[in-house]
């Protein structure tokens, strides 16, 4: 049994009645996917039915943090959101940090489960235990700061903890996102999940103290901890400093910066515009999660023009891509304005920046005309045009509303050959990264269970050159397959589920990952662990997100790259004259469906690999 790190709770909310259950935390469940990440996925697979409507009754919407959310564990203070994506009609699950994670665990519970559909808006006040349910009428339409405001004032409490939609999220935009204080729960659509169950917000607060299975234990763990964290030559030296934007000009170097929809990668370089010598003349302060040490979200302040005044926290480096480089806008205080207008209007920033870059390129190409854009010249580059096509998404208005359910449905809408043009995987628009200098990490694209995602199996080793597990030239294919398995896996189990935040893993503990996390786990809940053993947890839940997927319909075909990527080399830069083409994916792909123990045919799980997962129960399932 599990003594400590786990409130043992789960709060079940059934929006439709209104009615409130608890149930206790099975220690099977706690040892066998360690929470956040793990347990969103076990209860996505065994509650949601086959087929089910995303944006229906039916879909689950399950935050969870992790055992060590809460804990003395720095950099902890994450959770999972996890749901079917209406973006993606795959596994949904994003993180977030900030303090509504902990929050959530100091009320009581390590998983809340929303279901159902309420006839009305609501949002849910969560007090040490006891549930209320309150009208969001006068809240519906309200932007994401102003909600959470007047949600406190409302409670009488400044230290509430609020998860909250904006109107893109009311308008079941599929790109909407959930909003926590400054953070975002960006990806995926699950903010219109939340919107599709008339639900603008959560509201947690709580008094509980987490349980520690042995403190001495803790002790030395977190000095192993701890000294990786000081001794790296990188996190407090400069992450800290410049947090994630640093790597603008990183990637820019390497020549994998993507530019103008992906059609101007190293050729276009827009280091001068908006690197860090340009972003640090922005920053006015930083922001720190619960318990981080670090505080690497930097907050920047717009300082020219018309966006002269907007403060936000951030932009982050995937948010300088898609309102930059993928645009093409060079203003810095246009980025920072789009940041901050996306989160109040809570949609994700990569898939809407991404979405209008591939609707730039459209119009350049003349497959959309001025009569298309309501006479918005919709040119890379044009900030005030990009603002304009923003404000309409969350809206569904004008041309706004076709791109506002993601690239891959406004291609399928617009036809004229625009397919070609969208950037994405399984629906889910790329992040940062041009992968055809860096194939591990366009592997990873192609075959994370959520889509294109930045947050899943990183490759490291390809964009800051850490030689662990071991050293790799970013442009070969070989080896690449069970290269992506190890980063998915060991993503997975020492970030995504205990919960951590997944930048301490690249820049500091790589190294020691799994045996520290089996220290933290063993010190913090009592149930030991092996490295293996938190690497295997790692490939138990990889296994059960591809077996909802398989579940859901999706195949083999659906591990690929957009079509530029795979038939045009990058034009420009460190990167020039490289691509990752077909014949390329085919070998890595095939080359991780055999590590993974999948079917190399189809790219499903095989019985014997998920038995030996104790996930036999999903290969039932599946009828395998």
């Amino acid at each position: 049994m599990y003594k400590g790190g786990y409130t043992g709770k789960i709060l079940r909310i059934n929006l439709t009645d209104q009615t409130v259950k608890e149930e206790n935390l099975p220690f099977q469940m706690a040892k066998d996917f360690i929470g956040g990440a793990g347990f969103g996925i076990k209860y996505l697979f065994d509650e949601v039915p086959a087929n089910a409507d995303a944006l229906g009754p039916d879909n689950k919407l399950i935050f969870a943090p992790g055992p060590f959310s809460g804990t003395s564990v720095p950099c902890a203070s994450r959770m999972a959101v996890t749901a079917k994506s209406p973006l993606t009609g795959a596994v949904g699950m994003a993180l977030s940090g900030g303090h509504f994670p902990v929050e959530l665990k100091f009320a009581g519970y390590d998983v809340l489960i929303v279901e159902g559909q309420s006839k009305e808006p609501v949002y849910i006040w969560i007090k040490d235990g006891e549930v209320k349910f309150r009208s969001a009428k006068k809240l519906w339409g309200m932007k994401t700061t102003d909600t959470q405001q007047i949600i406190k004032n409302e409670l009488n409490d400044q230290n509430v903890r609020i998860a909250c939609i904006g109107p893109a999220g009311e308008n079941k935009i599929k790109i909407a996102s959930i909003i926590n204080e400054w953070r975002a729960v960006g990806r995926k659509g699950l903010g219109a999940v939340m919107g599709s169950k008339n639900l603008k917000a959560i509201a947690v607060r709580g008094v509980e103290k987490i349980k520690i299975a042995d403190r001495d234990k803790l002790k030395e763990a977190r000095k192993v901890f701890t000294k990786a964290m000081k001794d790296s030559e990188i996190l407090y030296p400069a992450f800290s400093k410049m947090g994630t934007p640093m790597v603008v000009d990183h990637t820019c170097h390497m020549g994998i910066f993507p530019t103008k929809n992906f059609s101007a990668t190293g050729e276009y370089d827009p280091i001068e515009k908006i690197g860090t010598e340009v972003q640090v003349t922005r920053n006015v302060g930083k922001e720190y999660c619960y318990g981080c040490p670090v505080g690497c979200s930097q907050v920047k302040l717009a300082k020219t023009g018309e966006y002269a005044g907007t403060m936000t926290e951030g932009p982050e480096f995937e948010t300088m891509y898609s309102f930059g480089g993928a645009t093409g806008v060079e203003n810095i205080d246009a980025i920072i304005a789009a940041d901050r207008l996306a989160d109040e209007m809570g949609f994700d920033t990569i898939s809407s920046g991404v979405s209008i870059a591939f609707a730039m390129e459209l119009y350049e190409k003349g497959i959309l005309t001025k009569e298309d854009t309501g006479g918005v010249e919709l040119t890379f580059g044009n900030d005030k045009a990009m603002m304009a096509i923003l404000k309409q998404m969350s809206f569904r208005e004008g041309l706004g509303g076709l791109l506002a359910d993601g690239s891959k449905i406004a291609a399928e809408k617009i036809g004229k050959g625009s397919e070609k043009y969208a950037m994405h995987v399984k629906g889910l628009e790329l992040p940062a990264y041009d992968v055809r200098g860096a194939k591990a990490h366009g592997l990873n694209f192609a075959t994370s269970f959520t889509g294109a995602d930045h947050c899943r199996g990183y490759a490291f080793q390809e964009i800051f050159g850490i030689p662990v597990p071991k050293e790799v030239d970013r442009f070969a294919v070989e080896g690449k397959g069970e290269l992506t398995k190890w980063n998915q896996d060991i993503r997975t189990a020492t970030t995504d589920a205990p919960t951590m935040c997944a930048f301490i893993l690249d820049m500091a503990v790589v190294g020691i990952a799994a045996q520290n996390t089996a220290d933290l786990m063993e010190a913090v809940t009592g149930i030991s662990y092996t490295p293996d053993d938190i690497l295997m947890v790692g490939e138990r839940i990889n296994n059960l997100a591809r077996a909802f997927n398989v579940r859901e319909g999706f195949t083999r075909a659906d591990d690929t790259l957009p079509e530029r990527l795979m038939n045009e080399p990058i034009p420009g830069g460190a990167s020039k004259g490289h691509s990752i083409s077909k014949e390329e994916l085919k070998l890595m792909l095939d080359e991780y469906y055999t590590a993974r123990g999948w079917d190399v045919e189809t790219g499903s799980p095989m019985r014997e690999k998920l038995k030996s997962l104790n996930l036999e129960y999903a290969a039932d399932a599946l009828n395998l």
